[in-house]
C-alpha cells in the first residue's frame, strides 16, 4: 500500500539567530549575512527589562528565514554539534539547538569583524495542507493528527540525516 502524501513530513523553514544589542548586534548582523548571503532582519523588543538596560524598541537580535536550501544548511549545522540533539530540545513541529562558536561549522573561518561569536538554529517541520490553517479566506482547522509529534521528528532525523539523540 502507498505511504499517504498527506503525512509526509518536510522542513518547512529554518531560522538562525542571534541575540544581543549594540556592537554584539552589528556583529551578529555581519556573522548572518556571511553565513546565508542574506540580509538578516533586525528584531526590536516590545517589553522593558530594566535589569539588562532593555526599552520597548530597542534592536535586540538578529534572525535570518531560510527556506530555500534549507537541508543542506541543516547539513552543515548538524556537523557543528557532531550529529547530536538532546530530546528536550525538541518541541512540537519544531527542534532548537544553540552552536557556541560559528568556527565550528565546517567550511567557515575566522572573521576579524566579528570575533567570536554564538547563534541559535531553529528547524521548523510541516505537512501538506498546513496552508489551510494559515490562509485568510475560507480558514479551515487544522487536525491534531496533522502536527508533527516529537517521536515523528526523532524518527524523521534519524533516517533522513542520521542524527543521534541523548537524554530520555
Amino acid at each position: 500500500m502507498a505511504e499517504n502524501i498527506m503525512r509526509t513530513i518536510k522542513i518547512e523553514k529554518i531560522i538562525l539567530g542571534i541575540g544581543g544589542t549594540g556592537d554584539n548586534l552589528a556583529k551578529g548582523y555581519k556573522l548572518l549575512e556571511v553565513l546565508t548571503n542574506k540580509k538578516p532582519l533586525k528584531t526590536k523588543s516590545a517589553k522593558r527589562i530594566p535589569t539588562w538596560g532593555v526599552r520597548p524598541g530597542l534592536e535586540t537580535g538578529v534572525i535570518v528565514t531560510l527556506r530555500k536550501g534549507a537541508e543542506e544548511m541543516l547539513k552543515k549545522m548538524l556537523l557543528a554539534i557532531n550529529n547530536q540533539l538532546k530530546r528536550k530540545q525538541i518541541a512540537e513541529n519544531q527542534f532548537s539547538f544553540g552552536i557556541k562558536e560559528y568556527l565550528e561549522i565546517p567550511g567557515m573561518d575566522y572573521i576579524r569583524e566579528v570575533g567570536i561569536m554564538g547563534l541559535d538554529v531553529t528547524v521548523v517541520f510541516k505537512r501538506t495542507g498546513r496552508r489551510v490553517k494559515l490562509k485568510k479566506i475560507k480558514q479551515g482547522k487544522f487536525p491534531k493528527k496533522q502536527r508533527i509529534s516529537k517521536e515523528e521528528i526523532i524518527k524523521f532525523m534519524e533516517d533522513k540525516f542520521q542524527t543521534n539523540f541523548l537524554g530520555k
